[in-house]
């Protein structure tokens, strides 16, 4: 067996579609299981060394070999797997280093990275030579948690130990190749982005971050308090008018605004926000920075930073006190750091400038990222990405992070050394593509010649109406060959139509006949989608009730089944004509809500994976998730090779399914009992307000142990569909194949059996339109009988006085077996049939 791996190893794997990458990814995790000896080390070097950096990226940071086959197996599959990191190359922009302010802290931070990275342990040893005389207490003590460590509850604590590990953290990326094009900081960050920026010595960023802090500490603190308001800064202004003594601290977004002031106003502020509901968070610290309480520090802090010798800065530092960039006349001096203390920061408008100058990388140096949810915001295209996470300190977490821009675009060092020994590793995977025409869901051919209407419908071939009953019949096939993203919605290795297929055919039925709302919608079976062959579909929209509702059901059966098979009944309903009228419901113009929570979404499809949800890249719309009191909130999306085809459905199927992913996250959702899967069983209120959607807002609320209702919107908030209310239902996997067995002629095996036939009286002489090439008497090898053959039929053919009704029989004795292989007598006969059923699929 291989030694162990050291640490943790980079694994990068590229080609030129997603597809290729899937490849290699499978080729790699095969060649990684079948060489046991082979070292993780030896296989990165190579994958790093000698592998060039195609379109589609992804990385695998394995710490052993079982989390490399983990990774690279998830990556074949098109699967989400913990330290896997994917994405799409573009051309990056410039890079911006963003250093934020409290909050990124957490016990041990840094504690695994220093015992594993000798450039960042050596960065914190040049820090704390400088910072420890001044605070009085030992970085590398703190870091390690030991006996002595000060307390983490001090603000001349945090802010020093913060300090240390973003500018290491920084001299970190740097050594890996990730140089900023300019730096920004937020309200204490900016003394790191000023020291990696060239614009103050270690000396005097130390100064200003153990001083400052040690005055916050000894006069402000316990005097005032600071909260997190989820509104834009205008209407914070209004509330502010009825609490004396409050002051907005910082505008960090469009919709978060920082107060800080008096604690008992504060306490008023917050008690008023929880009756309005309005989310509102309490900060935990115990003064009030960028507000006037910093005044009565001012002269303190004029003569502790007064010896600061500032310079021009190398890199590019925008101000967020200032709204600029530094200039050669705006020096960082111990007026600017009381100025940066007590004015509020301006963050929001910094990002907006950077992005609007062209950064279109923001990579957050700290312990914990805290500002790149707004940075996401404010840009969605942008590439943002942490350092570190809380409880995640070590090398893995690094590489994830390096991954993260790697994938991108971003060319860096991975500083793996190259290894004596090259991995023989498997080569690209060539995709061999077919040229000729293939049917696809949309080629239905003109189905008018044949008295049927077109629908104009990728689920959908033609319509037909009944005469004389009022019933309208829409019918379909549907096949993996012809509808390949289907194959991407499997439940236990079984691939269903979604249900939110047979909704989108119900809705289009209901289109047809004028009934706009889907009243009803019962499955009562699901339908299995073979893997070689079709089903044909058939949607009956019936005659209306007396109550006006119009039945519906929707049957199935094999393509390939004989006209007297009986159809399964996979779902019924009604549909409902109602009354056009304006859509009521969830304000989805805040966005995210207020007060609604993050909801991490790197593992989902992972775990939804080891539930038996086997989706592929098509059904992994979820993007982002929020909670809040019983609500679900969501972005989805459709994957790019979809998003073209949105406009011909009335609400994709994929996109609908995606948003049903989004209930996994309410309360007491989301859970099955072992050897069981949750399946879509009742639809009710289904409504479609807008058609072609490729993105939605989500929002969902549970009615019910096993229901939900959906609300869903456009990006600008405009309603485009409503579930009035889904009931889920579990069934046992084991279900999902019963009754499949036989179900298609098309997925049987077949055989070639011999019949026996007794020959008549035989003609004693050959008809006059038949040439026969007798072989029975010849022996030879098989190329010099295949080469008189294939003489003889070129010839044949190339005889144009032939007559109209001419064959050639081609007669040959021991070249099949009939009964038993020790038949075949002669192997060059053998071959000669061969040659022949060539020439008869060229010339039929």
């Amino acid at each position: 067996m291989a030694a162990a791996v050291a640490g943790p190893v980079p694994l990068p794997v590229s080609a030129g579609t997603s597809e290729a990458l899937r490849g290699q990814a499978r080729r790699l995790a095969e060649h990684v299981a079948a060489h046991p000896d082979e070292s993780l080390a030896d296989v990165a070097s190579t994958l790093i060394h000698g592998r060039a950096a195609l379109g589609e990226r992804a990385v695998v940071v394995a710490t052993d070999r079982e989390d490399a086959l983990t990774g690279l197996q998830a990556l074949a599959d098109g699967q989400p797997a913990p330290h896997l990191i994917t994405g799409t190359a573009r051309e990056l922009a410039k890079t911006v280093f963003v250093f934020p302010g409290q909050g990124t802290q957490w016990a041990g931070m840094g504690a695994e990275l220093y015992a594993a990275s000798p450039v960042f342990a050596e960065a914190i040893d040049e820090v704390a030579a400088v910072l420890d005389p001044l605070t009085g207490w030992s970085l590398l003590e703190l870091i390690r948690q030991g006996d002595n460590a000060p307390s983490f509850d001090r603000v001349d604590v945090i802010q020093p130990a913060s300090f240390a590990l973003m500018v290491s953290l920084a001299r970190l990326w740097e050594a890996h190749g990730v140089v900023p094009d300019a730096v920004v900081g937020h309200s204490q960050g900016e003394i790191a982005a000023a020291y990696v920026a060239g614009a103050l010595t270690l000396n005097d960023a130390a100064t200003v971050v153990a001083l400052r802090s040690r005055a916050i500490a000894a006069h402000l603190a316990g005097h005032g308090g600071m909260a997190s308001v989820p509104l834009p800064p205008e209407e914070v202004g209004e509330l502010l008018g009825g609490y004396p003594g409050l002051e907005v601290a910082a505008f960090n977004g469009p919709q978060s605004t920082v107060v800080a002031g008096d604690p008992g106003s504060l306490d008023g502020l917050l008690a008023h926000c929880e009756s309005q509901d309005i989310r509102a968070r309490r900060i935990p610290v115990d003064y009030a920075s960028h507000t006037s309480h910093v005044e009565a520090i001012e002269g303190h802090l004029a003569e502790l930073l007064g010896d600061l010798a500032p310079e021009p800065p190398r890199v590019p530092f925008y101000s967020t006190l200032e709204r600029e960039w530094l200039s050669s006349d705006m020096l960082l001096d111990g007026g600017y750091w009381y100025r940066n203390l007590r004015h509020p920061v301006h963050f929001a408008s910094a990002t907006r400038t950077l992005l609007d100058e062209g950064h279109s990388t923001f990579v957050e140096v700290s312990t914990h990222p805290v500002l790149i949810h707004g940075i996401q915001d404010a840009d969605p295209e942008a590439t943002v990405t942490g350092t570190l996470r809380r409880d995640e300190g070590g090398q893995q977490r690094f590489f994830a992070s390096l991954a993260g821009l790697q994938v991108h675009g971003a060319s860096l060092d991975w500083r793996v050394p190259q290894t004596p020994t090259r991995a023989d590793l498997p080569t690209y995977p060539f995709e061999h593509e077919r040229y000729w025409l293939e049917p696809t869901s949309s080629a239905v051919g003109d189905v008018s010649s044949a008295g049927l209407g077109v629908a104009d419908h990728p689920l959908v071939g033609a319509v037909v109406a009944v005469a004389g009953d009022d019933v309208t019949v829409l019918t379909s096939r549907v096949s993996l060959r012809s509808h390949p993203w289907l194959a991407d919605h499997a439940v236990r290795g079984v691939v269903l139509l979604p249900g939110t297929a047979l909704v989108e055919l119900a809705v289009r039925a209901g289109d047809e006949v004028g009934a706009g709302t889907l009243d009803e919608l019962v499955i009562h079976a699901p339908l299995i989608l073979p893997e070689r062959t079709a089903v044909h579909l058939q949607v009956t929209v019936k005659a209306p009730e007396e109550t006006g509702r119009r039945p519906l059901v929707i049957h199935s059966r094999a393509a390939d089944a004989e006209s007297q098979t009986s159809w399964t009944l996979h779902a019924s309903g009604y549909l409902v004509v109602e009354p056009a009228a304006s859509v009521e419901g969830f304000a989805f113009a805040q966005w995210p809500p207020a007060g609604a929570t993050p909801v991490d979404l790197d593992s989902f499809y992972s775990r939804q994976f080891e539930a038996g949800y086997e989706y592929g890249p098509t059904f992994q719309g979820l993007r982002r998730a929020w909670t809040r009191d019983g609500e679900v909130f969501a972005e989805i999306a459709l994957p790019e090779d979809q998003a073209h085809t949105a406009a011909h459905f009335g609400l994709h199927p994929a996109l609908l399914d995606a948003a049903l992913h989004a209930n996994n996250f309410a309360e007491g959702h989301g859970a099955t009992e072992d050897g069981q899967v949750a399946l879509p069983f009742a639809w009710s209120g289904v409504t479609l307000h807008a058609s072609g959607a490729t993105a939605l807002r989500v929002r969902t609320v549970a009615t019910g142990s096993d229901g939900v209702s959906i609300e869903l919107a456009d990006p600008s908030g405009r309603p485009v569909a409503t579930v009035g209310s889904l009931a889920l239902r579990s069934i046992a996997a084991d279900q999902l194949t019963k009754g499949t067995e036989g179900s298609s002629v098309g997925e049987s095996l077949f055989r070639v059996e011999w019949v026996p036939f007794t020959v008549g009286e035989v003609a004693a002489e050959i008809p006059e339109d038949v040439d026969l090439l007798d072989l029975t008497g010849t022996t030879g090898d098989v190329r010099g009988l295949t080469g008189r053959v294939l003489r003889a039929v070129q010839e044949y053919l190339a005889d144009e006085d032939r007559s109209v009704g001419a064959r050639l029989v081609v007669l040959t004795r021991g070249a099949v077996a009939t009964v038993s292989s020790a038949e075949v007598t002669s192997p060059a006969a053998a071959a000669v049939w061969g040659l022949i059923r060539s020439a008869q699929a060229e010339h039929p």
